[in-house]
């Protein structure tokens, strides 16, 4: 196989089309599909099939589509490596982090970018529960993770501790964000709790910490979007809990009563994680550096 035939396979599966993928393209659809073909003779598989709305990947095809995705990124970034041999730093570096994170991080990331590497692009991917996947797969160059559990070839490096909060709405909303009484660990079993799905870093560190205690939780409602938990909390469904860094907007601090959590005290680790077989090129190294600043003034 070589890398126009992954691409061109990675192109089909992705808009589900040969013909609009020929047009991205800008090939003719008998060559796309000869290409393609060829790939399937090679792998002795059939990667694609046709069907009523389009074409779909066989299971075959979708395990092919996730390594050939991390083979493109890291051809991309081979060609984007020997280029800035020539001067510039440019490149491309993905960076994959929660929702909860991205609130605050994602766009002071983006403008920093832009400010020191104008010349490189950066793509930000948001995901609850794979973005350790995705930088085993070499998808995303850097993750910044909530509680990372230790993995064979990935490298951690923490960047804040933040207590958690048992979110609730405010009865009297004003114009800057009120803390209520700390409320204890175990006494969370008598609220309705609106929390992400497992396996959510969150949600199992919270579960270990309940269960330390005997505490068993029913959870009616998982919400995987901080933002979507967050306007049913202000609405009365219920509380959430989550770090006072998804409160960077100070429109949003008025409507919520945060309480802290105690006996035991929850604290949740961000941490920074890179691939340890792969090297780190100067952009990347610089948004680690970019990260790690705006992240210190809430470390």
């Amino acid at each position: 196989m070589d890398l126009k035939q992954l691409e061109y396979f990675v192109r089909v599966a992705e808009v589900g089309s040969f013909t609009r993928a020929a047009t991205l393209l800008t090939v003719t659809q008998p060559s796309l599909s000869r290409q393609i073909r060829l790939l399937e003779v090679e792998l002795r598989q059939t990667l694609l099939l046709r069907n009523g709305r389009g074409v779909q990947p066989t299971e075959a095809g979708s395990v092919l589509l996730k390594h050939a995705r991390g083979l493109l990124l890291q051809a991309d970034r081979a060609r984007q490596d020997v280029k800035e041999l020539r001067g510039a730093a440019v490149g491309r570096v993905v960076v994959g982090m929660p929702s909860s994170v991205g609130r605050f991080l994602s766009t002071p990331l983006a403008f920093a970018f832009q400010a020191t590497f104008p010349r490189a692009r950066l793509s930000i991917l948001e995901g609850q529960t794979y973005i350790m996947e995705w930088l085993s797969m070499g998808r995303v160059d850097i993750g910044v993770l909530i509680n990372p559990q230790p993995l064979p070839g990935i490298e951690t490096t923490p960047l804040m501790k933040e207590p958690l909060y048992l979110i609730g709405a405010s009865k009297s909303p004003g114009a800057h964000l009120r803390i209520g009484r700390p409320v204890a660990l175990k006494d969370l079993a008598g609220f309705n709790l609106l929390l992400p799905s497992r396996p959510h870093a969150i949600r199992m560190y919270l579960e270990a910490q309940l269960a330390q205690v005997g505490v068993t939780l029913e959870i009616p409602w998982e919400l995987d979007a901080f933002s979507t938990i967050l306007d049913l909390v202000r609405k009365g469904f219920g509380h959430g809990v989550m770090p006072l860094s998804v409160f960077r907007d100070d429109e949003l601090k008025g409507h919520y009563l945060p309480r802290r959590i105690v006996k035991p005290e929850l604290v949740s680790t961000v941490a920074i994680a890179t691939h340890t077989t792969r090297p780190l090129s100067p952009v990347m190294l610089g948004v680690i550096e970019l990260i790690k600043t705006i992240v210190g003034p809430q470390a």
